[in-house]
């Protein structure tokens, strides 16, 4: 089979290897759609926590596919199931850029019915990531919550599913994103500027409940917090969550969840998620779709489809 590593930092290799075998508890699933994400063009560019010693690395947290193989104990699934999956591990041999990828069964969930298999593969990492961050900030409903990068790929979903937890979502983004996340249910909209902080306490003196922070905006939205309040880095490779005024510091790491991933393909069936793809490209032009993905200004996720 097909599959993209990291050779060396700052290229990507094509290279031939023998199809994976699942082993105990996992699926091997031939992948139709693979998302790009942000950490997969910081892991070719060496910004991630991997050391030169640790090459090769496959390449992937998403995966849309069909199930070609279950291994010992696997129950749950069986060959030619139309699944999802969420590969978290940072440093792995093979990933989701290939034919075929292996999968921990708990890992793994249905797709949903309404999408096609492009569509679907953005859902895993952004989704699971706005769900465990809002979990992490456990805000009650009626509660101020300031999210960056509302427009994002990951911003957009933190939108969508705070507001069905009843929270009062604040979205910062672009001046041109207002009609996006207002239509996803944000219910105030702050326009991207050089003092967040500022235009959010402009808008609410004492400062929101909560920030959940795709932007990677760190301190200089920290100030919209309101003394007491909660901060939700979700780039703990940057460092710790800024901290101060008694705010709650929480750093995300995103982790697979099937049931989480399963509920998730449940709220796109029920039209309450939206998905987006910015642009489609063949396994052997991966070099491209993550120099695009690595572009300001891309709205949706590029995916790759081998």
């Amino acid at each position: 089979m097909r599959a993209v590593v990291v050779s060396k930092f700052g290229s990507l290799d094509l290279i031939e290897v023998p199809t994976s075998e699942p082993g105990p508890g996992q699926v091997r699933i031939e992948v139709a759609a693979a998302a790009v994400n942000p950490v997969d063009v910081l892991t070719r560019d060496g910004v991630v926590p991997i050391d030169a010693e640790q090459l090769p690395v496959g390449l992937g947290w998403d995966v849309a596919g069909r199930v070609d193989a279950v291994g010992a104990g696997v129950e749950q699934f069986a060959v030619g199931d139309v699944v999802l999956g969420l590969e978290d591990q940072l440093v792995m041999e093979l990933g989701p850029y290939a034919d075929f990828v292996v999968l921990d069964a708990a890992a793994v969930a249905p797709a949903p019915r309404t999408v096609d298999a492009i569509a679907a593969s953005t859902l895993p990492l952004n989704a699971v990531t706005a769900a465990q961050s809002l979990d992490l900030i456990d805000l009650a409903p009626g509660q101020t919550l300031l999210v960056t990068g509302a427009a994002g790929a990951v911003g957009g979903f933190v939108v969508e599913l705070a507001t069905a937890r009843g929270l009062h979502v604040v979205a910062l983004a672009g001046a041109g994103d207002e009609q996006a996340v207002r239509g996803w249910g944000a219910r105030t909209f702050v326009p991207r500027s050089d003092d967040p902080a500022g235009a959010v306490r402009a808008i609410f003196p004492d400062g929101v409940d909560g920030v959940i922070d795709p932007a990677h905006l760190r301190e200089s939205v920290l100030g919209a917090v309101r003394d007491g309040g909660a901060y939700v880095n979700l780039a703990p490779s940057l460092g710790p969550a800024p901290t101060e005024r008694a705010i709650r510091r929480l750093d995300q790491f995103a982790h697979h969840d099937g049931a989480l991933l399963a509920e998730l393909g449940r709220l796109v069936d029920a039209g309450r998620l939206t998905l987006r793809v910015a642009q489609t490209f063949p396994l052997d032009e991966a070099p491209a779709a993550l120099d695009l993905a690595g572009k300001d200004g891309v709205r949706g996720r590029v995916v790759i489809v081998p």
